[in-house]
């Protein structure tokens, strides 16, 4: 992503980032007994002066260290927290920030006021590991308070609850506000409020309404205009209290809301805040109140046994990281925060980030597309692909069927960028976007007719358009682009192998021979053997003209200059090995990896890092001012993360686990990785930064494709390989080369599946002990090795080991345990055993568990052939069934093609068929699925439909039948 020209604002100190804006406030409360409001009564005014107010600006990215939602549909609240308060609020959507943010302020009201993110130190951290439960402790710098608040969203409605220890440090009695800025439906202006009948205070703007409440009730609660002597905040700062109380505001503007929580004279008080947001003042009003008349603690367990179903139904967390504590904690919080990024709204929706970079210097005068809450498709994948990863293959369906619904056209066009609605904000064609969908259902296993149709237009139009793309991966500049040609080639394999799973082989074969024309091209087009830098060869960032030799010029974005083309690397072209184009060894890839690593590489004290490319300007400035359309970009940590996975291709696993390390080390206190880190030591250490050489700056804060690359990485690393390789791309590049690893042992293991296998749209895995294999796997995950499919009834897969090893292992249908193999009678079976030394396995499953119902009545359909068919044909059987109960639908019933019977000798055929007791099988014959050559009585007669019926649950049931002869062979 790359932001529009910015407004440039000086950021504060980094302290803190104040909250400029107040809240609104309500009709104050009675006192509750034994708190104090301290001091005497405000003045009462009707309504407040100095509107709109000044001009509202978003935040700092920079400062965020937690996210977080309910894993509810009721809830449809997302937050971020920054420098000790809770800052962003999205509701109803993640593509809509509704506020700026909301603190406290002590004072005593008579020589200091103090806000907590300008005047404490911050602590920040998960009060359970496997749950998005941030507890923030500030602690004044004068040592006069400590304030402890612990978030969560009440599962059951869309509130933030916030629950709050205040304690007062000191003899002398003080006084707590709260102060709260909204900026309801993405948009600082406009928003209007006061104190509700009910004492609380709420704003709107259009359809979109808070309110803020407290379980203490409110002393006093005031509305007015930030930047003006009507703002709450403005009235601590200069006077150390709430002079005068505004019961709302006459038009819409940037408001400022505060409210005096009642709090003990000294010591402790222990209350909860709701932040609530509905369609209505007064609905968000009764939800805000719901969520209190709760309790604090109900909600916090309800949102921690969401988070804990989910965590436990996903593989354990990796071997490259369960031994490492601040290895394990950032993988669960970058694991978690991606989920949490899903919108509840548009399920299997992800925005790039919940941020707006270089916020202090965008305006939020006007709703609009402010920063990266948008979808992206290349994002949406890297998510997906990560969750896939982790065990979470139905919230990775959810993400590629998002994508089909609403990111791809009818024409095979992919948006560049979109509202959560589909509502397209830039304009652009980036066709590594137009491939990656692809390329996520061949790993997902997805052949069904639905995703063919949509992988078919995507496909079409990459034949058509590329390989030129209009832009790149960095959404900048167009022409041939390694990365994304790399994502093109990968994805015209893959709808290869989905086209030739639909019969469809004329697409088939267009889509492999065009892959393997531009795989062949790709040098050719983009790597130069006269270039500046390393030996002169290696990869260009893109060519305009096809000729990386040619010295073109190229202009930069961002004031990024005009240069040779020549002089522009990035480290892209290691897609090329990710997606199983080249291999890790190869001269054009070792050649390019020491030109950019002289170029755009930076060597800190957590490891190193890289920049997208030189001369990049989407950056701050070299002041370390914010970015307002040019600058001096820094480094990503998302490619150390890329360099990671290419190491573990080329096995240098300690590699892999060193820049998994540095992703880590880049993360700030709240485990949040961002979009670039401080890159320049000078600009790093400039005034009014405070930021470190290494560390996040004020770009998007956090990213999740930095949060999913990590999450990958790690996998991948107990795994032994890059799991987002797809191995139909890999085996047609050979790209691990033509013999393994010396002193490496393979087998490989063909299965034969039943016939109901494909219709849920599932993969199938080989799940086992592979950790005795010596590659760094993990055990019995239920993603283990995903199987390619060779046709509807039949899988294979190839295993690697060290040396010589007997494996445990089972089949799993989706990466899902509940939907293991079974028995013909649907029982549990076995682990199956095997030894890794160079040969082949053939096994059969009988049965699945799930998702649809196990066939606990089963058929062995042998049929004999005449001895007149041809060596190398194929048998095949279709028929209804649909009618067997086992979750087949009416599209798998009499095809020709789907079901292929697997040859048991000579002119021997077997298939086995899985039903449930009391159905009844119509079926016939036919040879390479067609029914050109389907089967034929006597003297070549029409041959009626075949009859199975299924009797008896917990049976196995054997039909033995014969072919007589097949249409369009031997005179039929």
């Amino acid at each position: 992503m790359v932001a529009a020209p910015l407004r440039h604002n000086p950021r504060p100190q980094r302290g803190g980032t104040p909250v400029r804006n107040a809240l609104t406030a309500l009709a104050a409360l009675a006192l509750a007994a034994g708190l104090t409001a301290a001091g005497g009564a405000p003045a009462h005014a009707a309504t407040a002066p100095g509107g709109p107010g000044s001009t509202p600006y978003w935040n700092e990215d920079g400062g965020v260290q937690g996210f977080a939602t309910a894993l509810s549909s009721n809830s449809k609240v997302w937050y971020t927290l920054a420098d000790g308060a809770l800052q962003n609020v999205y509701y109803p959507q993640t593509d809509q920030p509704d506020t700026y943010g909301l603190q406290f302020y002590v004072t005593d009201g008579s020589s200091f006021a103090d806000s907590e993110s300008a005047n404490a130190a911050h602590a920040i951290a998960l009060a359970d590991p496997t749950s998005l439960t941030w507890t923030q402790t500030n602690t004044a710098d004068s040592g006069k308070w400590t304030i402890t608040k612990t978030y969560v969203a009440d599962p059951a409605r869309s509130v933030v609850l916030v629950g709050t220890t205040f304690t007062n440090n000191t003899s002398t009695a003080l006084r707590l506000y709260a102060d709260y800025q909204p900026y309801l439906a993405n948009q600082g202006y406009a928003n209007s409020g006061g104190t509700d009948a009910s004492g609380d205070l709420v704003a709107s703007n259009g359809a979109v309404a808070s309110a803020l409440a407290a379980s203490t009730g409110f002393s006093a609660a005031s509305t007015g205009y930030v930047g003006t002597s009507s703002s709450g905040a403005s009235q601590l700062t200069s006077g150390y209290g709430l002079s005068a109380v505004y019961s709302g505001v006459s038009a819409g503007g940037h408001l400022d809301q505060t409210a005096q929580i009642p709090v003990n004279a000294s010591g402790s008080t222990t209350f909860t805040v709701a932040l609530a947001f509905g369609s209505s003042q007064s609905a968000a009003v009764s939800d805000a109140a719901a969520s209190l008349n709760t309790g604090f603690g109900a909600a916090e367990r309800s949102f921690e046994s969401g988070w804990h179903s989910w965590i436990g139904a996903l593989s354990a967390a990796p071997a490259s990281v369960s031994s490492n504590a601040a290895l394990l904690r950032q993988y669960y919080i970058s694991l978690m925060e991606i989920k949490a990024d899903e919108d509840k709204t548009y399920p299997g929706a992800f925005v790039a980030a919940p941020s707006n970079p270089w916020g202090g210097s965008v305006s939020a005068a006007n709703a609009g597309a402010h920063g990266y809450h948008l979808v992206w498709t290349r994002d949406e994948y890297e998510m997906a692909t990560a969750l896939l990863s982790a065990g979470d293959a139905a919230d990775a369906k959810a993400a590629l069927n998002y994508l089909f619904g609403y990111e791809v056209t009818a024409g095979g066009y992919v948006k560049q960028n979109s509202w959560l609605n589909g509502n397209p904000v830039w304009n652009g064609t980036q066709l590594d976007q137009v491939s990656f969908p692809i390329i996520l259902a061949y790993q997902l296993g997805l052949t069904d007719s639905a995703t063919w149709a949509k992988v078919k237009a995507e496909a079409g139009y990459l034949v058509a358009n590329g390989p030129v793309t209009g832009e790149e991966r960095w959404e900048e500049i167009g022409g041939y682009s390694p990365s994304t040609i790399a994502a093109e080639i990968a994805g015209l394999v893959c709808a290869s192998s989905i086209a030739s799973a639909n019969g469809d082989s004329t697409d088939a074969s267009t889509y492999l021979s065009t892959a393997k024309s531009w795989a062949a091209s790709v040098d050719g087009w983009t790597y130069t053997t006269s270039g500046p830098f390393g030996n002169g060869s290696y990869f260009l960032r893109v060519t305009q003209d096809g000729n990386p030799n040619s010295g073109a010029s190229i202009g930069l974005a961002n004031g990024g200059g005009t240069w040779d083309d020549r002089q522009v690397v990035d480290a892209g072209f290691l897609e090329l090995v990710r997606l199983g184009i080249k291999s890790a060894s190869a001269s054009e890839i070792t050649n390019s990896l020491s030109a950019v690593d002289s170029v755009i590489k930076t060597t800190t004290s957590y490891g190193p890092v890289w920049k997208r490319y030189d001369h990049d300007g989407y950056g701050e400035t070299s002041t370390g001012a914010d970015y307002t359309g040019s600058g001096v970009g820094n480094p990503w940590p998302v490619l150390t993360g890329e360099r990671g996975e290419y190491d573990l291709a080329a096995g240098d696993t300690p590699g892999a686990k060193a820049m998994l390390q540095t992703m880590q080390s880049s993360a700030n206190a709240g485990g949040q990785i961002s979009e670039q880190v401080w890159g320049s030591a000078a600009a790093a250490s400039a005034p009014g930064t405070g930021w470190t050489l290494g560390q996040g700056d004020d770009s998007s804060t956090p990213l999740m494709w930095t949060m999913a690359q990590y999450v990958r990485l790690a996998q991948d690393i107990s795994h032994g390989s890059d799991l987002d390789t797809p191995s139909l791309v890999c085996s047609t590049f050979n790209c691990q080369g033509s013999q393994p690893p010396p002193g490496n042992h393979t087998e490989t293991v063909d299965v034969t599946v039943p016939v109901n296998t494909a219709a849920p749209g599932l993969g199938v895995y080989l799940d086992g002990d592979f950790s005795v294999l010596g590659e760094g796997g993990g055990d019995w995950a239920a993603n283990g090795v995903a199987m390619t499919k060779v046709d509807d009834t039949h899988y294979t897969a190839t295993i690697t080991a060290t040396s010589a090893a007997a494996l445990s292992y089972k089949y799993v249908l989706g990466a899902n345990w509940s939907d293991v193999e079974k028995s013909g009678s649907c029982a549990d079976i076995g682990n199956r055993t095997l030894t890794v030394n160079g040969g082949t396995t053939t096994d059969t499953v009988l049965n699945w568990g799930g998702p649809n119902t196990c066939g606990s009545a089963q058929a062995v359909i042998d049929v004999s052939v005449p001895s007149s068919t041809p060596s190398n044909a194929t048998v095949y059987i279709a028929g209804n069934f649909s009618a067997l109960g086992i979750g087949m639908s009416s599209s798998n019933d009499w095809n020709p093609v789907l079901y292929p019977l697997t040859k048991i000798g000579a002119n021997q055929w077997r298939i086995i068929v899985p039903a449930v007791s009391g159905s009844t099988l119509q079926y016939k014959f036919d040879l390479n699925g067609t029914w050109t050559n389907v089967e034929e009585g006597a003297s070549c007669a029409a041959a009626a439909n075949r009859s199975f019926y299924f009797n008896g649950s917990g049976s196995t049931f054997t039909a033995s039948d014969t072919v007589v002869s097949w249409a369009g062979l031997n005179g039929c």
